[in-house]
């Protein structure tokens, strides 16, 4: 990428090689300004403004990696989810709009003093925003990646949200008691999906993405031990591919889950599906 000498030229020449690379050149203007620690605005009244040196070699290593399908989240380092930015980096998920929903169901059927576990929490994306526009629920997120779990801490601490507990778990087995909403976007990816090769996924740690063959290993495990963790009527959210709602709604209605729903997104497609756990009995503790 040749000398760029002012924040146009640069730009210009961000932007070319970005569609060169079949990558939206549009994204040369924010990871301009997260370079320049500057919003867009400086850009569009600064055309003519110098960079130094410095700052040019630095841009074009940015547009380099982003040439080469690093995913911008993990170059800027940041990703807003509903009303917080968040830091993300490579050993966590991105987070994504479609998680959002997610959000809204939990904070419509949680009850006003919730008590809520979300498992497999990563950069902590969910949970902060269930405290920020519930504060207060008492939340539990935990993750069996200690960096994830530090990463989810640094955002807690950044946004001052103090409600929620952080737990080093794999899924359930550090936990005890039982919770009014249990909340999780698991992985959910199968093992040869091609999808996997493409885009943002290559990038992003494969324990948080892959599920078995089938793609339902995280959620058929959830769905069979959340009983044990939820209090009778609460309830399991979980955000799954636009393919497996029917899936879904097979392994809650096996395991005994009342209420059952899936929801649909923006685009129309499955996207989450949840039910109420209202009763125990003796063969309800079993795994299916």
């Amino acid at each position: 990428m040749e000398t760029a000498h002012t924040v146009a030229q640069a730009l210009a020449t961000a932007r070319r090689r970005l569609t060169q690379a079949q990558q939206t050149p549009a994204e040369a203007d924010g990871l301009l300004a997260h370079q320049l620690q500057r919003d867009r605005t400086y850009l569009i009244a600064h055309p003519e403004a110098e960079l130094t040196p410095a700052q040019s070699a630095d841009y074009a290593h940015l547009i380099a990696q982003r040439c080469a399908g690093t995913p911008v989240a993990y170059l800027t380092g940041r990703r807003a989810f509903r009303n917080l930015v968040l830091q993300v980096n490579s050993h966590t998920l991105i987070p994504r709009p479609e998680t959002e929903h997610l959000v809204e169901q939990a904070l419509q059927l949680g009850p006003a003093n919730a008590s809520v576990l979300e498992p497999g929490t990563g950069s902590g994306a969910i949970a902060l925003a269930l405290a920020h526009e519930r504060p207060t629920w008492q939340i539990t997120a935990t993750d069996i990646s200690l960096d994830a779990l530090a990463l989810a801490q640094q955002n807690a601490a950044h946004h001052r949200l103090t409600t929620v507990r952080f737990v080093h778990s794999d899924w359930f087995t550090a936990l005890t008691g039982r919770y009014d909403l249990i909340i999780s976007n698991p992985p959910y990816v199968a093992t040869d999906d091609p999808h996997l090769t493409q885009g943002d996924l290559r990038y992003e740690p494969q324990i948080a993405l892959v599920a078995g063959p089938d793609g339902l290993a995280a959620i058929r495990h959830l769905t069979h031990q959340a009983p044990t963790y939820l209090q009778p009527g609460g309830w399991l959210l979980l955000e799954h591919g636009a393919t497996q709602g029917a899936a879904c709604r097979t392994l809650l209605q096996q395991r005994g889950f009342n209420d059952i729903r899936t929801w649909q997104d923006l685009a129309g497609l499955d996207r989450l599906s949840g039910a109420r756990f209202l009763h125990r009995t003796s063969s309800s503790s079993r795994l299916i």
